[in-house]
């Protein structure tokens, strides 16, 4: 099996796993989704090699394959827990194969109109207790070498960062209608930092209110690539804003050279304009 096919498997793996939780009406953890799928499909030697950070190969291509779930409209991710969206239960009816699943998530096949919720029995595989333990051990084996534990660090973030985040007014500006956070997340979330991508928990994604403008900011530095991101408010998936400030719209999209850019959201608009300087 390829390292693309292991990942694949997993996702598909990810998918049942969400859809088990539903049925058992919890939200997972998403470290302890990701932990559960690689005690069933264990990762090769070549995916256990470490990466700059001291997270494995095969985790990090797994959190990234995530983002397609996402994208699809599968599932969501959010403080409180990973959750799978009732087209998501219909699509581990609709394909229920590791092929047939990859190839709709490849080709933006939609799950087919008619197509009923999973039975409870989808639930009975995620069941498995045992493996999830050993999944834990062989993902934070590595992460003690790295500076922020794999496994750790969505959680800790997304309990202190709401409000941190958010500059104290100045003397004479008014936000009373600003939000608590707002934070891009997107698929460059691991180049700044956080354990995957698409997580708008991780401190590296958010956005810190200018008490003179009003707007919220983010300045980084991204190497050169095309990049997918939305604005989400308050931590949660449940108020994001994409393309034009539409609500749960389409994902922005830009091109960029390489080097420092600036990020800005307007709350008034839902929108985020961009400033970029080349490296």
């Amino acid at each position: 099996m390829s390292v693309r096919d292991n990942t694949n498997r997993r996702i598909k793996e990810v998918l049942d796993i969400m859809a088990a939780g539903s049925l058992a009406a919890e939200l997972p953890n998403g470290g302890a989704v990701l932990a559960e799928a690689v005690a069933r499909v264990p990762f090769t030697k070549e995916e256990s090699e470490l990466l700059s950070g001291g997270i494995p190969r095969g985790h990090k291509n797994l959190t990234k394959a995530t983002a397609d779930l996402v994208k699809a409209g599968w599932m969501t991710k959010g403080r409180s827990g990973w959750d799978i969206t009732e087209t998501g239960l219909k699509a581990t009816v609709a394909f229920p194969t590791v092929d047939a699943l990859t190839a709709a998530l490849t080709d933006g096949t939609a799950v087919p109109a008619g197509t009923a919720l999973p039975e409870k029995a989808v639930a009975k595989p995620a069941a498995k207790k045992a493996p999830a333990k050993a999944a834990a051990k062989t993902a934070t084996k590595p992460a003690t070498k790295a500076a922020t534990p794999a496994k750790k660090a969505p959680a800790k973030p997304a309990a202190k960062k709401t409000v941190t985040k958010a500059a104290a007014p100045a003397a004479g500006v008014e936000h009373k209608d600003q939000p608590a956070s707002v934070a891009l997340a997107g698929d460059f979330g691991a180049v700044l930092g956080a354990v995957e991508n698409w997580d708008p928990s991780h401190d590296a994604v958010q956005m810190r209110l200018d008490a003179h403008s009003g707007k919220w900011l983010l300045t980084t530095d991204l190497p050169a690539g095309t990049y997918s991101y939305k604005a989400v408010v308050n931590g949660s998936w449940d108020e994001n804003y994409g393309a034009f400030g539409q609500p749960d719209g389409a994902n922005h999209e830009f091109e960029h050279a390489g080097g420092a850019v600036t990020f800005h959201y307007d709350h008034a608009t839902k929108d985020v304009l961009r400033a970029e300087t080349l490296g």
